[in-house]
């Protein structure tokens, strides 16, 4: 699979305001690679040597619990980035990435992206704008798995993706989920089980109605409200 590079870079947040030489010169230096579903781009803990650019499908960031569980952390989709924190920390890689669906990315060396932030100092501005972005989400996710119980959690994580991937209709949000209970679990901090439990309590409630993996949600207040959403 092969993509256009230059309007990958484009894309992005932290790319996008350079000039087309120097995106073209960046694009000549970037590595396409190509992952299946579920292949692992890297491991938390790994020597990060780059950051990557995703140009087709989506990626997610977790880390193992203990018992083995993950711990979904984030997903980013094509047009995002992943992985700048070691550009400009030295760290190693701070979570584990995997793609969600079939992925190409583009890999970027660090020191090609440090030269770039002295010669363009919107690079490093923009950077610090998308590590704020996912400091807050993650302060939101620790907040959610101590504060939340999973029906609320579950609740808010049903909303986010109606309104990024359902449809209105006279009967509310109606939305056909794509991921498993296990990978719901993954994302809202418990295991399948419960997950299971939880969408029988909120279909009893009548916050929503579950058709094998169709969803209605007849009132976005209401259930924004038990979750307790602001």
């Amino acid at each position: 699979m092969r993509v256009d590079k230059i309007a990958a870079l484009k894309r992005t947040k932290l790319f996008a305001e350079l000039d087309a030489q120097t995106l073209s010169a960046l694009a000549e230096r970037a590595f396409e690679r190509n992952f299946q579903k579920n292949e692992i781009l890297f491991v938390a803990g790994d020597e990060a040597n780059g950051m990557y650019v995703i140009a087709e499908g989506a990626v997610r960031a977790f880390r193992v619990n203990p018992d083995g569980r993950e711990q979904v952390i984030h997903i980013e989709r094509a047009g995002a980035t992943i992985a700048e924190m070691p550009v400009f920390d030295d760290g190693t890689y701070p979570s584990t990435v995997a793609a969600e669906e079939l992925t190409t990315v583009l890999f970027i060396d660090k020191r090609d992206v440090r030269r770039l932030c002295l010669e363009h100092p919107q690079i490093p501005l923009a950077a610090l704008r998308l590590l704020s972005e996912r400091l807050r989400r993650c302060a939101a996710l620790v907040e959610a798995l101590s504060l939340s119980e999973v029906d609320q959690r579950l609740a808010r994580f049903l909303l986010n993706e109606a309104r990024q991937n359902g449809t209105r209709s006279q009967n509310g949000f109606v939305l056909t989920l794509t991921q498993t209970n296990q990978q719901i679990a993954a994302r809202v901090g418990s295991v399948r089980e419960v997950i299971s439990r939880a969408f029988t309590r909120l279909q009893h409630e009548g916050l929503i109605t579950v058709g094998g993996r169709r969803v209605i949600i007849p009132s976005e207040s209401a259930l924004a409200s038990f979750a307790e959403e602001r």
